[in-house]
C-alpha cells in the first residue's frame, strides 16, 4: 500500500517541524487520524471477507489451498485499491498543509512565538509563528500607553497652556491613557494612509493650587481651604472610557515587492502625522484626600463626585510620531466640568507622549 507508506513517512519526517506551528500541527493531526480511520474501517471489512473465504474453503488439498490463497490475494488487492482511492481524496488537502509546514520551517526556524523590541523607535512586536506576507503587516492590533499633562482652559482661550488663572496646578504629568487599536490601510497597497479605531481609557488627576482641596455640597463642586488637618496629597480623579477614530499619514513610506505587487513596507520604522476624534463616557469621578491630624498620621478619604463633572466627552487629536514613540495634543471640545462646578477653567487640553506601543 504505497500511498499509505508515503503518507505516513511524510507525517513522520515532518513531525518536528510542524510542532512549531499550532495551526499546521492541528491540520496534520486531523489528516493522520483520518487516514488511520480509513485503514481500520476497510481492514475490518477485509477481515470479514477473508473469514468467509476460510469458512467456505476448508481442507488441506492442494486445489483447495491454492484457491483459498488466490481468493485472499484478490480480496487484499481489492481493499488496497479501496484504501488508496479514499486516501487520494484526502491527499490534496494534506499536501496544502504540508507545503505551509515546509515554508514555515524554512523561513521561520526559530521559536513558536516571537517578541522583538526596537530601542531606538520604542516599538515592541509580538507575533505568532505563521509566515507573514507584506500585506499582513498592513493591518495590526496595537496596545499603547501614553503619559499626559492635562491643563484646564477657558472657552475664550482654548489653547492657552499652563494658564495661571486655572484653579488647578499645571504639571507635566497628571494623566495616563491606555488604548487598544485596530489599524488598517486605507486605499490600495501603496497608500501611505491608515485608519485606526479602538477602545481605551483615560484618567485625569487634578490637584488644586495653594494647598486647597476639592469639595462639594448638594449642588456644587468647588475648591476650598482644608481645615481638618495637614494635607499630604489631594486630587480629583476623573476616569473615562474612550473610543478613538484616527487617520495616520506615513511621511516616509518605503515599499517592498512581492509576487509583482508593490506594498508599503510596514515593518520599517516610519515618520507619521495623525489626526482624529474621540468620544467617551465618564466611568468614575472621585475626590481623594490624604491628610494627617494630631491623632493620626495617615487618614485617607475617597468621595464620589455627585455634581459638577460632565458624563460625556468629545474631542480632537493631532500628533506626530516615529515608530512606537509619538507626541500629540488633544483638545476636549466639551467641557470637563459643567455649570455646577464653581471653577474658572473647565475645558481639558492635553499634551501627550506615547512611549510604549505593542503590536500583536
Amino acid at each position: 500500500m504505497k500511498t499509505k507508506i508515503t503518507l505516513i513517512a511524510t507525517v513522520c519526517l515532518s513531525a518536528f517541524a510542524f510542532s512549531q506551528n499550532q495551526n499546521v500541527h492541528t491540520q496534520m493531526h486531523y489528516y493522520t487520524k483520518k487516514v488511520d480511520s480509513i485503514i481500520l474501517a476497510e481492514k475490518s471489512n477485509m477481515n470479514i471477507e477473508l473469514d468467509k473465504v476460510n469458512e467456505n474453503l476448508k481442507g488441506n488439498k492442494v486445489a483447495v489451498t491454492e484457491e483459498r490463497l488466490k481468493r485472499r490475494k484478490e480480496i487484499a488487492q481489492k481493499y488496497e485499491q479501496i484504501i488508496n482511492d479514499k486516501i487520494e481524496n484526502e491527499k490534496s488537502e494534506l499536501e496544502s498543509a504540508t507545503q505551509e509546514l515546509v515554508r514555515n520551517a524554512v523561513l521561520n526556524p526559530d521559536g513558536k512565538y516571537r517578541l522583538s523590541f526596537e530601542p531606538f523607535s520604542g516599538k515592541i512586536q509580538f507575533s505568532g509563528k505563521r509566515v507573514l506576507l507584506p500585506k499582513d503587516y498592513l493591518h495590526s492590533v496595537k496596545l499603547s500607553v501614553s503619559f499626559v499633562g492635562v491643563n484646564l482652559t477657558t472657552k475664550k482661550e482654548p489653547f492657552r497652556f499652563y494658564s495661571k488663572d486655572s484653579d488647578v496646578k499645571n504639571t507635566v504629568y497628571n494623566s495616563i491613557n491606555f488604548s487598544v487599536r485596530y489599524e488598517n490601510q486605507l486605499g490600495g497597497f501603496r497608500s501611505p494612509v491608515f485608519y485606526r479605531v479602538g477602545i481605551g481609557s483615560r484618567t485625569d488627576y487634578f490637584t488644586p493650587k495653594y494647598g486647597k482641596v476639592f469639595a462639594q455640597d448638594d449642588k456644587n463642586l468647588f475648591v476650598q481651604d482644608f481645615s481638618r488637618g495637614t494635607v499630604k496629597r489631594t486630587s480629583l480623579n476623573n476616569s473615562y472610557i474612550l473610543v478613538p477614530l484616527e487617520l495616520k499619514w506615513v511621511l516616509n513610506p518605503k515599499y517592498v515587492e512581492h509576487e509583482n505587487v508593490k506594498y508599503v513596507d510596514n515593518r520599517q520604522t516610519q515618520f507619521y502625522v495623525l489626526a482624529g476624534l474621540y468620544g467617551g463616557v465618564k466611568a468614575t469621578s472621585v475626590i481623594y484626600n490624604k491628610f494627617s491630624t494630631e491623632y493620626s498620621k495617615r487618614i485617607v478619604e475617597r468621595e464620589t463626585v455627585a455634581n459638577g463633572v460632565n458624563n460625556f466627552l468629545v474631542g480632537g487629536k493631532f500628533g506626530i510620531g516615529y515608530g512606537g514613540v509619538g507626541l500629540y495634543i488633544q483638545k476636549d471640545f466639551t467641557p470637563t466640568f459643567n455649570n455646577d462646578a464653581l471653577l474658572t477653567s473647565k475645558y481639558g487640553l492635553q499634551i501627550g507622549l506615547e512611549l510604549l506601543s505593542v503590536n500583536f
